[in-house]
């Protein structure tokens, strides 16, 4: 198993996305509490990324990004950045959003390391986010 390296982050480090339409933020919030990492005995999905909306600009952002925003500690690694890009290049290809600097979403994480849950099957599992935007 490789050793995780913690990233030397700053807020220009996000990953910034445009979206076709307005209401596809809307879209892309709802599919991003469907994709994240399973606990397949308990039937729990932890979200993993969050789509943020800042000043007029999209980001799709680990949940551990989110915590670094608010000044929070984090120990924010390359396989987690890995993961968000995976997500991002995923809702990408499924045509909700569109990569602004595709350069910095090259390195990805393998798809066996994420779980997508079908919307048809959203009500099984317990959907846990581990950020809630908006709530202090």
């Amino acid at each position: 198993m490789e050793e995780n390296n913690i990233v030397s982050w700053t807020p220009a480090n996000m990953l910034e996305v445009t979206l076709a339409e307005p209401d596809d933020f809307l879209k892309v919030r709802e599919t991003l509490t469907r994709i994240g990492v399973a606990s397949r005995k308990e039937n729990k999905l932890f979200q993993s990324c969050h789509i943020l909306h800042k000043q007029g600009r999209y980001f799709i952002v680990h949940f551990k990004e989110l915590f670094m925003l608010d000044g929070k500690k984090s120990n924010l690694e390359q396989s987690d950045i890995e993961r968000r890009n995976t997500i991002a290049t995923l809702v990408r290809d499924w045509g909700l959003e569109e990569i602004q600097n595709t350069e910095q979403a090259k390195e990805c994480s393998s798809l066996k390391q994420i779980k997508i849950i079908p919307f048809k099957e959203k009500n099984e599992w317990e959907l846990c986010p581990k950020y809630n935007i908006g709530n202090k």
